[in-house]
Formats: structure tokens, C-alpha cells, sequence
């Protein structure tokens, strides 16, 4: 439990409620990977502005949950956000995919979901 994600922030914002902390799971598990997809869509297809927004719409939770990537993702946000046609982010957006994909997985066993 807890190895690719991590809950005592989660735990401090619900105040230890057991059933509000399992709602914040199932909410990342419902949002965190659609929007993991279109930003992987955005970023194979040079949309700027969609990975932009994809990626900011992912930062609160990522960095909620602490993935541990929110550095990385703030890079391939930027990326977007300043139409950095020069920058190649692949190897930033596998890294952000990889700790969301574990975690996922994580949350799902650990939350039997």
C-alpha cells in the first residue's frame, strides 16, 4: 500500500474519514487517467493548448495524491502552455504516465476498486 501514491495529504484534507478518503480514490481513478490519455493524444499530436490544459487539469491531484512527478508534469505542462516546438517532452510524458498507470493500479488493489 501506498508505494506509488501517497495518502497523508489526502488523509490531512478529509480529516481522516475513511469513506470521503475512499471517494478521493475513486474520483482519481475516474478523472486522473481520461485526462492522462488526452494528454498522451495532445502531446503525440503537437496540441499544444489540449496538453496544456490536460496537464494543468491534472496537477492538483497528482500533486494530492504526491506521484512523486509533479515537476515532470509541470515540464511537459510548460511545453504546452509555451508552445515549445523546439523541446521533445516524450521521455518527460512516459515518466508522467508510468506514475499514474502504478498508481492506478496501486489504488485500485489497495481500494478494492
Amino acid at each position: 500500500m501506498e508505494q506509488n501514491y501517497k495518502l497523508f495529504r489526502v488523509r490531512e484534507l478529509a480529516d481522516n474519514d475513511e469513506t470521503f478518503i475512499a471517494a478521493l480514490a475513486e474520483a482519481f481513478l475516474e478523472e486522473v487517467p481520461e485526462d492522462a490519455e488526452r494528454l498522451k493524444k495532445a502531446v503525440a499530436e503537437k496540441d499544444y493548448h489540449e496538453a496544456y490544459q490536460a496537464a494543468h487539469k491534472m496537477k492538483p491531484t497528482i500533486d494530492l495524491f504526491e506521484l512523486g512527478v509533479l515537476d515532470t508534469l509541470i515540464e511537459v505542462q510548460d511545453w504546452g502552455k509555451f508552445t515549445k516546438k523546439e523541446l521533445d517532452v516524450t521521455e518527460q510524458l512516459a515518466v508522467v504516465i508510468n506514475a499514474v498507470d502504478n498508481a492506478v493500479a496501486e489504488i485500485k488493489e489497495d481500494f478494492n476498486l
